[in-house]
């Protein structure tokens, strides 16, 4: 049972590969429903005077993609930031520097997943109130993907939907490298690492890009 909370000890010996790994075999846990049965009470009370998560997830908002589970991870072991479509913005790059630099965090890790209702309708061109300005952040992704694919450019083409949702991802890293020194010069000096991965609604797998 997980009785026992992320120490700082613990964290400054962990390297970006190692957490990495940490996390995908967490996700095999999860595909084979055996996620390690937890001591909630005893991290709580644990955590109260500091936390020192290893890594850093940005996510879609979406419910079907619960981040701790698909990784089994517990209290103190990751940040996590969510917004529907998974991209970054000021805030976010905040969150994933004060994750980083100010708390120790090995890695990052956008994450996109199958069927993004966000990337659907990015896909086509949806408009709505404060959506539209969301949906801005992932037209790039759109336009990347409309120079390589010849079929359907909308969400009726699930090929299409699949690939929008790597290239955002893909861009959402090339976009945090850019607008973030602090995190390029960490990645470059081998204190993090940043990478990408895809979740699978139908088999709980992430795929690395």
């Amino acid at each position: 049972m997980r009785n026992t909370a992320i120490t700082k000890v613990v964290q400054d010996d962990l390297t970006p590969d190692f957490v990495l790994n940490d996390l995908m075999e967490g996700n095999q846990r999860f595909i084979d429903n055996n996620l390690t049965a937890t001591d909630h009470t005893a991290l709580v009370q644990q955590t109260i005077g500091g936390q020192f998560p290893k890594a850093a997830i940005l996510s879609c908002i979406d419910s079907r993609v619960p981040v701790e589970y698909v990784f089994d991870q517990h209290i103190g072991d990751v940040f996590v930031a969510r917004v529907a479509g998974n991209f970054e913005n000021a805030d976010i790059l905040g969150s994933l520097e004060y994750s980083c630099k100010v708390a120790g965090s090995k890695l990052i890790v956008v994450l996109g997943h199958e069927s993004c209702g966000a990337v659907k309708a990015a896909c086509d061109g949806v408009e709505l109130g404060n959506i539209t300005h969301l949906l801005s952040n992932i037209k790039p992704a759109v336009e990347v993907s409309k120079s390589s694919e010849t079929g359907a450019q909308d969400s009726s083409n699930a090929k299409f939907v699949a690939k929008t949702v790597e290239n955002n991802v893909k861009l959402t890293i090339q976009r945090i490298r850019e607008k973030s020194p602090i995190l390029k010069e960490m990645e470059e000096q081998g204190e993090i690492k940043i990478i990408g991965g895809v979740y699978s609604l139908s088999s709980g797998k992430v795929d690395l890009l």
